[in-house]
């Protein structure tokens, strides 16, 4: 589907709507049910007690960084498989969501646990896993999307163990903490973290927003970028530096939530076609409304406990990544 103005303003309606749906079930759904009279009594001021504090301060702020977070994922990941030419391309496979995540768990073991310091580290841990990977799979000048994916999933698992390293040999005062990274969970959400990550991915989805056409034409190789008038190597940096920043921040937030990446842009390239004008905002979109109704899943499956969100979107991530092995050049890619 080719991009023009109306059906980009009706995509963004339509999942507009759907992400004002998704909210909506995730505020009704949990352990405790609240109805939608209950809700509009909440929306006026007129609700109290126990159902407005699990809607105000519980609920809400969790929703809203699932949004955020999902949104964040969902661009990083159409950014990586534009980029890479790769349909397998995401944060989390090529390890620099792991990456992050070991910058998280330093920032734990060396006492920075304000979310700054984290989120500082986190960035580093991402940028400096993407270097590390392009490094390894570059050779002789090109970049072998091969060699890419393995690398990314070799480093992603070194860091894994590295983490698990951690928590087998640390106190226990930092045992939880440093779980959370490994696992993925929203459950500490809060609005000071909602105002942390908005502002950075209303900015990174603004650049990566602006330059949707080079990512049109990267897609058709870089030589051919290049003969279009793009400079490739400035874009590529720019996009990976971005991208860095959002799964850098998005991590110290959340903890490890994989496979978001992967399947959010590919479900809408196969809706809605190739165009990354409209497949970057509809993949920031329906990231924001998939997260938010896999986090609602994993409180509401074993009530009154909760699973980590990251468990879902695991469950569902796997046997997708398996179909896109099997389909790899099919026509919906």
């Amino acid at each position: 589907m080719r991009a023009t103005p109306s059906r980009l303003l009706a995509v963004c309606l339509g999942l507009g709507l759907l992400l004002v749906l998704s909210l909506l079930v995730g505020l009704w759904l949990g352990t405790v049910s609240i109805g939608p009279r209950q809700f509009w009594q909440w929306l006026s001021g007129e609700l109290q007690g126990p159902s407005a504090i699990i809607l105000g301060q519980l609920r809400l702020p969790r929703l809203l960084l699932a949004a955020l977070v999902g949104a964040c994922l969902g661009l990083c990941g159409a950014v990586f498989q534009a980029i890479l030419r790769n349909p397998l391309a995401e944060p989390f496979i090529l390890g620099v969501s792991g990456g992050a995540a070991c910058g998280a768990v330093a920032s734990v073991l060396v006492g920075l646990t304000g979310l700054w310091g984290q989120s500082a580290l986190a960035f580093g841990g991402a940028l400096g896993t993407v270097g590390l990977v392009l490094a390894i799979a570059r050779r002789r000048g090109s970049m072998e999307t091969s060699t890419l994916i393995l690398t990314g999933v070799m480093i992603n698992a070194f860091f894994t163990a590295l983490i698990m390293f951690v928590i087998s040999t640390t106190t226990d005062q930092k045992l939880h903490a440093i779980l959370f990274w490994l696992y993925g969970d929203l459950a500490a959400a809060n609005l000071t973290k909602v105002g942390l990550l908005l502002p950075v991915t209303l900015v990174g989805a603004g650049v990566i927003f602006a330059y949707a056409r080079h990512l049109n034409l990267l897609t058709a190789g870089s030589i051919a970028a290049a003969s279009m008038g793009v400079a490739v190597e400035r874009v590529k940096m720019i996009m990976f530096l971005v991208v860095s920043l959002l799964v850098g921040v998005t991590v110290s937030l959340s903890g490890l939530i994989g496979f978001v990446g992967l399947m959010v842009p590919h479900l809408v390239r196969m809706t809605l076609g190739h165009d990354h004008r409209l497949l970057l905002p509809a993949s920031a979109l329906f990231g924001a409304c998939f997260l938010m109704l896999a986090d609602t899943v994993a409180r509401i499956i074993i009530s009154p406990s909760a699973l980590p969100v990251g468990v879902v979107t695991a469950f569902l991530g796997a046997p997708f990544f398996v179909l896109l092995m099997a389909k790899r050049g099919s026509r919906w890619w």
